[in-house]
């Protein structure tokens, strides 16, 4: 009887020996930013969200002309189906936001940082670029074309210049 209440009493500590180690060396859960800007097909144009902290942000298939998003935090922020026509972006981070099927014509990306950022089936028609960052950037290669005609200037906050940062080749 002593034998089994010994095995019994070993295999309990062992058991909460095991918990233990386990509640130890468990990891904290990485909590997401808490963001209440979610603008999902809406109407935001003329809009001034300069310097706003929207990161995070959801803007699914809303109407951005003419917003202004100057110097604005939207990182990882998600773009599909969105118009920025004629958006100003001047200084806003957009480091890893998805912009999938949206338009950037005529936009003032000037200073804009677009690292790591998913910029698919994206156009920039007439948008300044000058001094934006693009690296490491997917972005469909036609417009990388289009983008390395107009490229030129240094982000002043990664010093990557524009051209650089989109592959651009040099012609001699």
């Amino acid at each position: 009887m002593k034998k089994i209440f010994r095995i019994l009493l070993s295999l309990i500590f062992s058991l909460i020996l095991a918990c233990g180690w386990v509640l130890l060396s468990a990891s904290p859960a990485l909590a997401l930013p808490k963001t209440n800007s979610n603008y999902t097909n809406i109407n935001l144009s003329n809009r001034d969200f300069s310097n706003a902290d929207l990161a995070g942000g959801t803007f699914v298939a809303a109407e951005m002309r003419e917003t202004n998003f100057q110097g604005a935090n939207l990182t990882n922020a998600i773009f599909t189906k969105g118009v920025l026509l004629n958006a100003n972006l001047s200084g806003a981070n957009l480091a890893g936001a998805l912009a999938d099927r949206v338009t950037f014509d005529g936009a003032n990306l000037t200073n804009a940082n677009f690292t790591e950022a998913i910029l698919t089936r994206t156009r920039f028609f007439d948008a300044t670029i000058s001094g934006a960052d693009f690296t490491d950037a997917i972005i469909d290669p036609y417009q990388v074309t289009l983008l390395c005609e107009k490229a030129e200037g240094v982000n002043p906050l990664t010093g990557v210049s524009t051209r650089e940062s989109l592959g651009c080749k040099y012609s001699s």
